[in-house]
């Protein structure tokens, strides 16, 4: 039971209960709270800040306010290292065919449904390396990873190929990148329709479009890469897999899957590990009053034409949830649809 329902139970307040506690032992909790916030910053490198701290101390059965832990950890220097300047390292202005975003309105509900691609780069003390990564959206966690000296096509095809070893994943899943020259290029894309994947990419220079891989960049370095100095790329890489195979996939609370890992969240949808998939992603789409006309008969609402929607989105205002972006990309607009209508399904269908 809670402390509010324990308190309910014998009618008494929680500031009552509250008070009654600190004068009996403060002393003893105060030092058990401080000991406990030290050893979970200290054994995760202070990768961890005051929200992750709390989170950790909640599932040992601490229940203790996360202000109260900021400003502990902000008394004993324990606060989480600053971010650094983002630095922008995408080159898509090339004459590479370019495909279109799918994975915006998808809500994967397994494994395998969605994996979404990025890569960045990491200065040593005499040459810059770089690092490519392919991520599952549902779980958060890293398949697949390559590190070397070059951006040639070939870092993110490893990248790929050790993902497809270790998942197996089947037909029909969606990788989802930027517009860069490696994932546009010929090989990469060759990997892709051999294993029967479905590209999608973001808009131009717009990162937003891959937040979840950005985020995990942004933690690599922000947890790892700015706390640690490295002799060589051999050094680096012995440290990045100890990060990612064993910290960051098995032992490292994400906010995003309500602070569990990824290797527990997968664990928690056991569905979704039969066969390798759990069936297809949701689609969602767009409801704009302004280009959408309900199906009411009577309506005298106007469509505003100087109204406009992003080019690589639907503005229909349905959902598909059993249907895949391959099955959505063959499909043809129904002819029984009336005229006001038929113009807006029309156009959903040829952005696809």
């Amino acid at each position: 039971m809670t402390v509010e329902r324990m308190c309910q139970a014998a009618c008494v307040s929680r500031a009552g209960y509250y008070r009654n506690l600190a004068e009996q032992a403060p002393d003893q909790e105060q030092m058990e709270v401080r000991a406990a916030i030290q050893e979970i910053a200290l054994s995760h490198r202070r990768r961890y800040g005051y929200r992750r701290v709390s989170a950790e101390l909640r599932r040992r059965g601490m229940g203790v306010n996360h202000k109260r832990v900021a400003r502990i950890m902000r008394e004993d220097n324990l606060l989480a290292l600053g971010r650094r300047k983002f630095v922008v390292t995408t080159n898509s202005a090339h004459e590479l065919e370019i495909y279109v975003n799918l994975a915006a309105r998808m809500k994967p509900d397994g494994i395998n449904q969605l994996w979404v691609a990025d890569l960045t780069y990491i200065r040593l003390a005499a040459e810059f390396v770089y690092l490519a990564v392919v991520i599952d959206r549902f779980s958060r966690r890293v398949v697949g990873w390559s590190l070397g000296r070059t951006l040639a096509s070939r870092l993110a095809v490893a990248a790929l190929e050790l993902a497809l070893e270790s998942r197996q994943p089947r037909p029909g899943l969606v990788h989802h990148s930027d517009r860069g020259t490696q994932y546009a290029s010929q090989d990469y894309i060759a990997l892709l329709q051999a294993h029967h994947m479905v590209p999608s990419m973001s808009r131009p220079a717009n990162p937003y479009d891959n937040a979840a891989c950005e985020s995990f960049m942004k933690t690599l370095k922000q947890e790892e890469i700015y706390c640690g100095i490295y002799r060589d790329l051999a050094d680096l890489s012995d440290h990045i897999e100890e990060f990612i195979d064993r910290y960051y996939n098995r032992q490292r609370l994400h906010s995003a899957l309500g602070y569990r890992t990824p290797e527990e969240f997968e664990a928690d949808h056991p569905a979704s590990l039969q066969d390798g998939v759990a069936g297809a992603a949701k689609v969602s789409f767009f409801r704009h009053r302004e280009i959408y006309r309900p199906d009411v008969e009577g309506s005298r609402e106007e469509v505003d034409p100087s109204r406009s929607h992003r080019s690589d989105e639907s503005p229909a205002g349905y959902s598909s949830a059993s249907c895949s972006p391959a099955e959505l990309a063959s499909a043809s607009p129904a002819d029984s649809h009336s005229a006001t209508i038929n113009p807006v399904r029309r156009l959903k269908v040829n952005e696809w």
